[in-house]
């Protein structure tokens, strides 16, 4: 279900992405729209959603466990409250030192860039409040056992950027490219609101109301901020890993941050529908689970079961990108100003993320292990050591090497494997038990073969489709890609593809 309803978002998103690359292409404009929504978002994911729920999700399911539905209640209402102050006071900020923001995010960028970028920040700054409650909202219903909802929310998020976009371009077709980055922030904002406003109604039904409170002597809110800190500051890393990519990118010239922004979104796509799903479902489970010897196994069973299935699901998604990976771009985005040169330089900064993709989509699984195990403060030193580390590399390839831009992508890929190599040896210890164990590495050789086949049978459909127009000929090779990887998968055993495949064990 969590797949599910980021997958709805995300095909939203797509479509939101093609209007943007319709109307901006690896322009100025695009540049300075996405450094303007990056510190918006890094507060709402420090504050929020991942982070939020790691903390606050075990303590509120331990107390819908106990059925005390008062202290349950009493817990969301002084984590809504205060959260909501925190948010409040962010943002105000947030207006006011726009221009110190603008400079610290993108300091390559020339004067006028960097106006546009201000103004921008000023008008998507105040949707961090309303994300941050939006992953308040996360945690309780997905607590409760629903998923679909709040990952299928910021569906209206993409259709309100959207509207704006092409609303102001169709009704006022003498729009300069910096109006309509300007109403493209309005209609962001908007979206947030709405984002929020459709999950409201049954967060309020399952708590019997909307309780709101500023209780900080609540106990249980003492233990879920006392586990919070560690998770923000661990997630704070992981976001100044994407504010520098977002800094080096400014100095490459333009186009450079926008590339970035297009390639990631096609990376974060399979991280958010397996990766970030698996997570998300096993969390309240694990939390349960964590407490003794027998759910100390259970938890490695469970880690392990994670990794396979995000290992099936990622690991030819991250092959195809760096092979097959221009014919996805030219579908996806080459149109208006978007044209053949913009696709080439995003292929490969898209080849370079797909390099560390596993990665990136199973170190949050890892990192909820710790969280079971109430250990906050260990993924925050991999993290920081991995970002560090991740630095040098993308600083070397983007200067050192003909990669440019893309540069930067191979660095953090880097990084992300390191990441995730040191939180597994890490856990293997805590828990005394190896997580990717025997049949792990089986399944994982299974999909290695699929996917080379899957490969070899998307390139063989490229060659055939070479003088197709971008949209056709993509889906000709992804679909051939799929039913061959799937195929391939079943016939070799692969527990994963045979249950996809309906194939008896």
């Amino acid at each position: 279900m969590v797949a599910a309803g980021i997958f709805v978002s995300r095909i939203l998103g797509f479509v939101r992405e093609r209007v943007f690359a319709h109307y901006f292409g690896n322009s100025p404009a695009a540049d300075a729209f996405r450094a303007a929504l990056k510190i918006p978002n890094l507060v709402r994911n420090l504050l929020g959603e991942g982070t939020l729920s790691a903390s606050f999700i075990p303590v509120y399911a331990r107390a819908a466990e106990r059925n005390d539905s008062r202290a349950a209640r009493a817990l969301a209402g002084a984590t809504l409250g205060i959260l909501t102050a925190i948010t409040a006071v962010s943002a105000l900020l947030g207006i006011w030192l726009a221009p110190a923001i603008t400079d610290f995010v993108a300091f390559g960028f020339p004067p006028e860039t960097r106006d546009l970028t201000v103004r921008l920040v000023r008008i998507l700054f105040p949707m961090t409040g309303l994300m941050v409650v939006s992953g308040w909202c996360l945690g309780i219903l997905n607590t409760h056992g629903r998923f679909f909802l709040p990952y299928a929310a910021p569906a209206i998020w993409n259709i309100a950027g959207i509207a704006a976009l092409w609303g102001v371009a169709s009704w006022r077709p003498g729009s300069t490219i910096e109006d309509l980055a300007i109403a493209l922030a309005w209609g962001t904002l908007a979206g947030s609101l709405l984002q929020v406003a459709i999950q409201l109604p049954t967060c309020a039904r399952l708590l019997q109301g909307l309780p709101f409170s500023l209780d900080y002597r609540n106990q249980d809110l003492r233990t879920v901020f006392l586990s919070w800190v560690p998770v923000v500051i661990g997630a704070g890393v992981a976001q100044i890993a994407s504010i520098v990519d977002t800094q080096l990118g400014s100095l490459t010239g333009p186009g450079g941050v926008a590339a970035l922004g297009y390639a990631q979104l096609l990376q974060t796509l399979p991280i958010s529908l397996f990766g970030v799903s698996v997570a998300a479902a096993s969390l309240p489970d694990l939390s349960r689970e964590a407490d003794d010897e027998a759910g100390r196994q259970l938890l490695r069973n469970r880690l392990g079961a994670g990794f396979s299935r995000i290992f099936f699901f990622v690991a030819p998604v991250g092959l195809a990108y760096i092979v097959l990976g221009r014919p996805l771009i030219a579908a996806l985005f080459q149109t208006g100003r978007f044209g053949t040169l913009e696709t080439d330089v995003v292929s490969g900064v898209l080849a370079a993320y797909g390099v560390g993709l596993l990665g990136f989509a199973t170190v949050k699984l890892f990192a909820s292990g710790y969280y079971a195990l109430r250990d906050t403060r260990t993924p925050v030193l991999v993290a920081a050591t991995s970002l560090a580390i991740g630095t040098g590399l993308s600083l070397f390839f983007m200067y050192r090497t003909p990669f440019g831009v893309a540069g930067i992508a191979f660095g953090s890929s880097l990084a992300a494997f390191l990441n995730t190599v040191l939180h597994v040896v890490g856990l293997d210890r805590r828990l005394g038990i190896t997580i990717v164990g025997r049949g792990e590495l089986m399944a994982a050789g299974q999909v290695v073969l699929a996917s080379t086949v899957a490969t070899l049978a998307g390139l063989g459909m490229q060659s055939l489709a070479g003088r197709w127009h971008p949209i056709p000929a993509a889906t000709a090779i992804y679909g051939v890609f799929g039913v061959a990887y799937l195929v391939a998968g079943a016939l070799l055993g692969n527990p994963e593809a045979r249950r996809l495949a309906r194939v008896p064990g």
